[in-house]
């Protein structure tokens, strides 16, 4: 739980600095999709899961 954390809080720096500084490319995807692979081995994932279906949801009865 320790490293997960620490991966969490490691990526998601990465990440922020990477969208605030440069944009994202490719290589900042790859840290990206790291950030969230070690999200969703901590105790949040399923609160995270909730609140995408939540969202989904939201958008699928939108009517235009």
């Amino acid at each position: 739980m320790i490293l997960s954390i620490s991966g969490i809080v490691l990526f998601g720096t990465i990440a922020f600095l990477f969208f605030r500084r440069d944009g994202l490319k490719v290589s900042h995807a790859l840290v990206c999709a790291l950030f969230g692979f070690y999200l969703a081995g901590t105790a949040i994932a399923p609160s995270i899961q909730a609140g995408g279906a939540s969202l989904a949801n939201l958008l699928g009865g939108i009517k235009f």
